[in-house]
C-alpha cells in the first residue's frame, strides 16, 4: 500500500464500505431495473459525510486529499454499478469549478446544498456537434445588460434530468479555447429542458441531452472571468480523469473478485475451475494489469498531492485503467462462462459499462495526442 494513506483513509475506508453495503449494495439490481436510483440515496450519503471529501470547510465539506477520493471510488464501486457510482458523485465533475473561480455568492448558493445532498449538480460541456474538441463548442451566450441569453444544447449530461445545477460551458466569446466562459444555469431557468437518453451501461445514471432556448442568466451566475472558462474545464479535466482512472482501477478489482470467487466454486469435469491452468493464467493476467495500474494510479495521485500537473502522466494514466478495465471485464465474463452473459454477475453489467470510461472525460485516441504534445513530440 502506498505510503501515502494514513489511518484517517483506512477509516473513511470503513465508513464508506459500511455506507455501501447497507444503502447501496442491496438495491443495485432493483435500481438498474428501473433504470434509477432514488433521490433520497444523495442525502443519506451526505449525511455520513461522503459528498463532502475535498471541499472546504466552510461550506461544509472535509478538506482531504486525493487519496480520499480513491477510497470513495474504490468502496463506492464495489456495489457493482458504475451507474450508481457516476450518478451519486455528478457533483464531483459540477462543483470543483465553483469552488476554485466561483464568486462568494455564488459558492455559498450551490455548494454546501449538493454537499449535504439536497441539491443535485451536474456538469455540461459536451455537444451534439462534438465531444472531446471543447474549444469548438457551439453554445452561445450574448450579453444584454445584467444577463447573458444562452442558446444551444449538451448531451450525455449525467444526473442531466434530475441535476437542480448545471455548470454549462458556452460561448461568450470568439472562436477556439479564448472565447470560453462558465455559468451555473438553475433547472428551472425559462426555456431550459431536458431528454433522457438510453445507453449500453450505466442504467442507473440518469444521463440527458439538454436544450437551452433563450434562456437569460444572471451574469451574477458567471463562474470565473469572461472568456477565461477553458482553464477552469482544463483545471476539472485533470481531476475528472485521474477518478475516471480509479474508478476503472476499483471496477477491475471487482471483476477479479468475482471471477476468483466462481473459480472456487464452479466444478467442471470433477474439479474446480481454479484447479485448469488456463484459468490460472487467466487470473494471473488480470492480476498484473490490476497491481500496475493501481501503482500508476498512485503515483500519479501522488504527484498531483505535491502541487504537480503531470498532464502526459494523467493522460496515459486514463487510458492504461479504461484498457485494464476491458481486459479484466472481458476475462471475468469468459471465466464465468454463461453466468457472467446473464444479467445479475457483476461483471456482466461492469463489461457492459467499459466503453463509457474509455470514451468519457476526452477518448482514448484524444488522450495519446495530449499526451504525446506535453511529452514534447
Amino acid at each position: 500500500m502506498h505510503p501515502a494513506y494514513t489511518e484517517e483513509h483506512q477509516a473513511f475506508r470503513a465508513l464508506v464500505r459500511r455506507f455501501v453495503e447497507t444503502e447501496v449494495t442491496p438495491h443495485v439490481e432493483a435500481w438498474e431495473e428501473a433504470k434509477s436510483f432514488p433521490r433520497a440515496l444523495y442525502r443519506k450519503a451526505g449525511e455520513v459525510g461522503l459528498l463532502g471529501v475535498g471541499y472546504p470547510e466552510a461550506y461544509g465539506g472535509t478538506p482531504a486529499d486525493i487519496f480520499y477520493s480513491i477510497v470513495l471510488c474504490e468502496e463506492v464501486a464495489k456495489a457493482g454499478s458504475g451507474g450508481v457510482s457516476a450518478g451519486l458523485l455528478s457533483h464531483g465533475i459540477a462543483i470543483p469549478p465553483i469552488v476554485a473561480l466561483g464568486s462568494a455568492a455564488l459558492k455559498a448558493k450551490v455548494v454546501p446544498t449538493v454537499i449535504r445532498g439536497e441539491k443535485i449538480a451536474a456538469l455540461a460541456v459536451t455537444e451534439p456537434s462534438g465531444g472531446s474538441d471543447v474549444a469548438n463548442l457551439q453554445t452561445t451566450a450574448r450579453r444584454e445588460g445584467e444577463h447573458f441569453v444562452v442558446s444551444g444544447s449538451k448531451t450525455f449530461i449525467t444526473s442531466g434530468m434530475r441535476a437542480d445545477f448545471y455548470t454549462v460551458a458556452v460561448r461568450t466569446g470568439g472562436e477556439g479555447m479564448g472565447g470560453i466562459s462558465l455559468l451555473l444555469i438553475d433547472r428551472d431557468t425559462p426555456g431550459f429542458t431536458a431528454t433522457p437518453l438510453e445507453k449500453m451501461g450505466w442504467w442507473a445514471s440518469d444521463t440527458a441531452t439538454l436544450y437551452f432556448d433563450e434562456c437569460r442568466v444572471p451574469v451574477s451566475n458567471l463562474i470565473g472571468e469572461e472568456n477565461q472558462g477553458f482553464f477552469g474545464l482544463m483545471l476539472n479535466f485533470n481531476h475528472e480523469r485521474i477518478a475516471i482512472a480509479a474508478n476503472a482501477y476499483a471496477f477491475s478489482a471487482v471483476c477479479y473478485e468475482e471471477a476468483v470467487a466462481w473459480a472456487r466454486e464452479r466444478v467442471t469435469f470433477g474439479r474446480p475451475l481454479l484447479s485448469r491452468q488456463v484459468i490460472r493464467h487467466k487470473l494471473v493476467d488480470m492480476a498484473m494489469h490490476i497491481h500496475s495500474t493501481r501503482c500508476f494510479l498512485e503515483a500519479t495521485a501522488y504527484r498531483v498531492m505535491q502541487g504537480e500537473s503531470p498532464i502526459a502522466e494523467i493522460c496515459m494514466l486514463k487510458n492504461h485503467a479504461t484498457q485494464c478495465l476491458e481486459h479484466c471485464a472481458k476475462e471475468a465474463v469468459q471465466i464465468l462462462g454463461g453466468a457472467g452473459y446473464i444479467r445479475g454477475a457483476k461483471s456482466e453489467r461492469i463489461y457492459r459499462e467499459t466503453k463509457v470510461l474509455a470514451i468519457g472525460g476526452g477518448a482514448e485516441e484524444i488522450m495519446k495526442e495530449l499526451a504525446s504534445k506535453h511529452l514534447g513530440w
